[in-house]
This record gives C-alpha cells, structure tokens and sequence, in this order.
C-alpha cells in the first residue's frame, strides 16, 4: 500500500478543515472574493481526493480499506483508527460532491459574513467525512458531536426569522440522544476487553439484557438524526430557518449519518436485540412512509413539504435495513444516496425561487413556467424523481426496499408503495400550483431564468439522478459484499 493510501483518508478530512481556517482567516466582508475562491478550491480539492476511493476499492472483500491506525490516548486505549467499506465510501463522495455544489450555489446569494458562512460549511465536511471514517468509538463520538457545531451555527446566524428557536431545538434533540450513546460506548469498552474500537465492539460478547439497553441506547441517538417519527420535528423548523445550503446539507448527509450509524453500531453489535426489537423500528418506519407523506400533503409551504418528504423517505430506508434482507438493505443504501441528490436538488430550486420573491409560499407562485421554463423543466424532473418516476434514482432504491420487503411480508411492501401513491400526490400537487397554470401575479411574471451558476449546480444533480436511475451497477456492486457480510454477522446470535 502506497503512503497516499495510509493516509488518504485523513488528507480527506482534514483538507477541508483546514481550508475552513484559511477561508475564515480572510476575515471580513471586503475579502469576499477572496474566500469564495478558496472555499471553492479547497471544496473541489476534497472532491478530487475523494475520486481514489471509488478507483482503488476492492469490491470481492468486505474487510475494511485504506486503514490508518496510530496511537491516540494510549491510557485508555483509544486509537486515531480510521476505514472504510462499501457502505461508507458512497456517503463520503455524496459528502464531497454536494459541498461543491453548497459552495457554488452560496456564491452570490449569501453576502453578509460569507467567509464564516463557507468555513463552516468546509469544517463540516471534514468532521461529517469523519463520522463515516472512523473505526474507534471515541473518534466517532467527536466527529459526530463536533459537526453539530457548524450546524448550529449555520442556522443560527444565517438563517429565517425563527433561526435561533430551530437552532436551539436542533442542537438539543441531537445532544441528548446522543449522550445515551457514549453510555453504551463506555460500557461497550470494558466488555470489548479495554478497546474503543469499534470492530472489537462487533465481536464484544454481550447477554441479551445489555444489548437490549445498548440498542435503545443507540437508537435514541441514530433515530433523531435520521429523524423518526415521534422525535421528527426538529426537522421542519431547522428546514424552513436555515438557510438553503444549510437546508441541501441537512437532508442530503446530516440525515444520512443517523442510517449510517444503524449499520455501524446498532446491528453488528447488538444483533440479537436488532432482531428482536426489528418489529418496532419497522413500526415506526412505516407510520413515516405512510403518515409523515399524508402531512406532506397539507404543507403550504414548499421547504416544509421538502422537510416532510424527507422524513418519509428516510422511512424506507431504516424499514430497508430491519427487515434483514440483502436486496432491501441495498435498495435502502442507494435510498440514501438517491435522496441526498434528489432532496438536495429540491432545496436549491425552493432557494432559487425565495431569492428572486422571498416567498416560500406555494401560494405565491403559479405558472412559473411561462417566466422561467429552464428552471421550470428541471424542478419537474426533480419533483418526479421525488415521486419515484422509474428512470431516476427515486425509483430504484423504493423498488428494491419493496422488493425485499415482500419476501419478508407482503403487508410491509402494500403499506410501503402506498407512499408511491401519496408522493406523486403531494408532488404532483406542488408542482401542478407552482409551475403551471396562468401566471398568479406580476412578481411571477418579471422573473428571470436561472443563469449559468444555478443551471450548473442543478445539472449535475440531474446528471447523478438520471445516471444513479438508469445504471445503479456501480453503486450496487460497490456495497454487495458488505452488505451480505453484515447479514450474516446479523444473524448469528451473540447468546
């Protein structure tokens, strides 16, 4: 293994840290450009760094690659232990990409403190990549708990009228779930034989009592982060107050980083418990499929609807990964990729609109269409795509997770595609009262199309929906083998 590969993957999360403090130390506002340009180099650097993972991935073994361990606190044997496998290399290049694209889409919209606003988004980059890197617990632990921080701050400062109300909600619905996990870590570290990493965890001997109280642990923190139904609601308040790089990046990674840290933690380490308790998550994961969608359909406002849909597509894919079957898990794997290009395409169209008339009002549109038919071909594909329509990405992670479903219980899969019909519903709705029709009123009518900064950032997205859509092989044969290594270490009883 060549040095580049020891440590490529601390050059990833690290690269954009520091560019973060350099963009930051531009200082104020009269250096903007100056900071755009770095922020912009240093988000693409990432990306480019990023692309050897996909090249020189091993896709026949489920152990994990580009590995880096040294001693960190050699006390408590806790390690800087870094790897990756075929369920997290996809989410690190989604990282990657859509911080690009959050970087370009701020480019001429945010105005005020924009080194700030894209130092913190390059910092969360690198501390995001870090949750899906990271082999030791502790490691995890600081990496998930320090990129809410950014966040924070992200909506907070730069976000709606009610930014500080969501940040606070924000910041606490995920702090508290995710004290209940560095609990299980502690207790996890004495029944691994004194070791904080996390494979040691997997193979931890545990009764079924204590991985009982470590999956619930895991599943406060986890199910707040994707989120489930009944601690959602953080989600449409930190959706509506943040600004729409803030928005793009909550649904498209933050989200993700909870679903990650089911297949991460929960299931290898406490498999008997993630059997048994299998019934409620796929419980809760149908009420978002099927109830969070029929909220959606009453949404007046265009990123509440989003935040909605968001919620219950995430169903599918925690409904994916506890029914234990290999072509649900997968279709769940690819639901998160799916989802983070589609909801975060999404977002950037409802940022598109609320720069041009600072209204988030369906109400206020109509027949946008006739003003802006670019614009206006493109929110539809995305729309569709958000509904399913076969071709895109939409349609090939809810197919499989049916798929899958099925063989385990037809009435998961006939409850699941009801969400099919209630996405094109509420979909379809929006789309119908937004773009076409008459033009509502002379604002709608004066508006100018996207230019070439907004059509780059939405084209790529389209590029990946479409391409994920009609050749999903390469991100499918990327994660077949680690998926089924995990099924079978699921289903071997710790007992």
């Amino acid at each position: 293994m060549s040095w580049l590969d020891q440590h490529l993957l601390s050059i990833i999360i690290w690269f954009p840290v520091i560019g973060g403090v350099l963009v930051l130390a531009t200082g104020r506002d009269a250096n903007a450009a100056v900071a755009r340009r770095l922020a912009l180099g240093f988000s693409l650097g990432t990306l480019v760094l990023s692309l050897p993972l996909y090249s020189r991935f091993d896709n026949a073994t489920a152990h994990m690659q580009f590995v880096e361990r040294a001693d960190w606190i050699t006390a408590f044997n806790v390690d800087y232990f870094l790897g990756i496998d075929g369920i997290s290399m996809p989410l690190i290049l989604l990282t990657a990409l859509l911080t690009v694209v959050v970087v370009i889409a701020g480019w001429e919209v945010i105005r005020e403190r924009v080194a700030q606003y894209l130092a913190a988004f390059l910092i969360m980059e690198g501390l995001m990549i870090g949750v899906f890197c990271a082999l030791d617990a502790i490691l995890f632990y600081l990496f998930w708990e320090a990129m809410l921080i950014p966040m924070f701050l992200i909506i907070g400062i730069w976000g709606g009228s009610n930014r500080v109300y969501a940040a606070i909600k924000f910041f606490l619905y995920t702090l508290v779930g995710s004290l209940l996990m560095l609990v299980a870590l502690i207790y996890l570290y004495f029944s691994a034989g004194e070791s904080f990493s996390i494979l040691d965890f997997h193979n931890a001997p545990l009764g079924a009592t204590a991985q009982t109280l470590i999956f619930l642990a895991f599943f406060a923190a986890f199910a707040v982060k994707v989120p489930m139904v009944p601690v959602h609601t953080w989600l449409p308040d930190a959706h509506v107050e943040a600004p729409t790089g803030g928005s793009v990046i909550l649904a498209a990674i933050t989200l993700k980083m909870g679903a990650y840290g089911f297949l991460r933690m929960s299931i290898p380490i406490a498999p008997d418990a993630a059997r048994d308790l299998a019934w409620l998550v796929i419980g809760l994961s149908l009420t978002a499929v099927v109830y969070i969608a029929l909220v959606a359909l009453v949404q007046r406002d265009m990123k509440k609807l989003i935040a909605y849909s968001s919620i219950s597509h995430m169903g599918f894919v925690t409904l994916g990964f506890f029914i234990f079957e290999s072509r649900g898990m997968e279709g769940a794997l690819v639901q998160m990729i799916s989802h983070g290009f589609i909801s975060g395409a999404l977002f950037l169209c409802v940022g598109v609109l609320y720069d041009r008339l600072h209204s988030r009002e369906i109400a206020s549109y109509g027949g946008v269409v006739n003003s802006m038919p670019v614009f206006a071909t493109l929110l539809v594909f995305f729309a569709l795509a958000n509904a399913g329509l076969p071709g895109t990405s939409g349609f090939v992670g809810e197919f499989l997770v049916i798929l899958g479903s099925f063989s385990v219980n037809p009435w998961y899969a006939a409850v699941a595609a009801l969400t099919l019909i209630v996405g094109a519903a509420y979909t379809l709705w929006m789309i119908k009262r937004v773009v076409f029709g008459a033009v509502a009123n002379d604002s709608v009518r004066d508006l100018v199309d996207i230019n070439r900064r907004e059509l780059l950032v939405l084209g790529v997205l389209a590029v990946c929906v479409l391409g994920l859509g009609v050749w999903p092989l390469p991100v499918l044969e990327v994660m077949h083998v680690t998926v089924d290594n995990l099924l079978a270490h699921a289903t071997v009883s710790k007992l």
